[in-house]
């Protein structure tokens, strides 16, 4: 075997990246040192930086800023920090808790992020009425609308607010409102845009892969996570289950063996 296909049979075995590298001298993140950066960015501009591999501009800076604080924490119940705080009560470590409640994001929670910004970035300009037939017809379930509370997300209007006043809200922002009107007019009744779809719609205008939305979501939640968890293992008994009250059998009685 000659030596260019030895090099090349080992450069396959390595594992690269683009993100980051570690030595005795310096640490590199996405091209600048990291020592720099600590003394220069803030915490939303690094996420940024990392996710992207480029520095946000000052109004996108204070969007991403904006989308952090919105999402960082929204009570006790939710399924990621209820069950965080199970976890946790069942005599686990902080990061065995946490890591559990940030198992519990999926699609109906904080999970829609990703699939919400491909159908922005996959049908942006077109018709929102002929979309909205479109999934709707396919039986598919609309990422990024609907609540369980709300009609309409507050946390959405106060991020598209900010965007707005901040010149990065643009043409997807816009088609998320629009399909947000014309699923209304299908369903006949409000499915409002909630924070994965304002979110969603927000880092498409910023020219983010949708393949990192969920990212946007994860990241701010685990705070809130972090500081259930440490509320749980310091104010609460251990063994958390449910009451009685809570529960209720619906299965068959008086069974005997044998029978059929």
């Amino acid at each position: 075997m000659t030596m260019k296909k030895n090099m090349e049979k080992d450069t396959n075995k390595v594992w690269k990246t683009r993100i980051a590298c570690a030595s005795s001298d310096e640490t590199i993140v996405r091209g600048y040192k990291l020592n720099e950066l600590v003394d220069k960015l803030s915490f939303h501009e690094m996420i940024f930086l990392v996710l992207t591999g480029r520095l946000p501009t000052l109004p996108e800076a204070k969007v991403v800023n904006a989308i952090l604080v919105a999402c960082t924490e929204h009570g006790i119940a939710p399924p990621s920090i209820t069950s965080a705080r199970i976890i946790a009560s069942g005599g686990n470590a902080m990061n065995t808790a946490v890591a559990g409640g940030i198992l519990s994001l999926g699609q109906y929670h904080g999970g829609a992020i990703d699939e919400a910004a491909r159908l922005f970035q996959e049908n942006v300009g077109k018709d929102p009425a002929m979309v909205v037939q479109s999934v709707i017809t396919s039986l598919k379930r609309f990422p990024g609308y609907g609540h369980k509370i709300y009609t309409t997300d507050p946390r959405t209007a106060q991020l598209f607010s900010i965007a707005q006043q901040s010149g990065v809200a643009g043409k997807h922002v816009r088609f998320a409102l629009g399909i947000e009107a014309e699923l209304e007019k299908a369903k006949g009744r409000k499915l409002c845009l909630n924070v994965d779809g304002a979110i969603a719609a927000l880092i498409s205008d910023m020219g983010i892969d949708w393949h990192i939305g969920k990212a946007f979501f994860i990241i701010p939640r685990t705070v809130g996570i972090c500081a259930h968890v440490h509320e749980e293992l310091a104010d609460e008994a251990p063994f958390r289950r449910l009451s009685d009250e809570e529960m209720r059998y619906i299965g068959e009685q008086n069974k005997k063996l044998g029978d059929q």
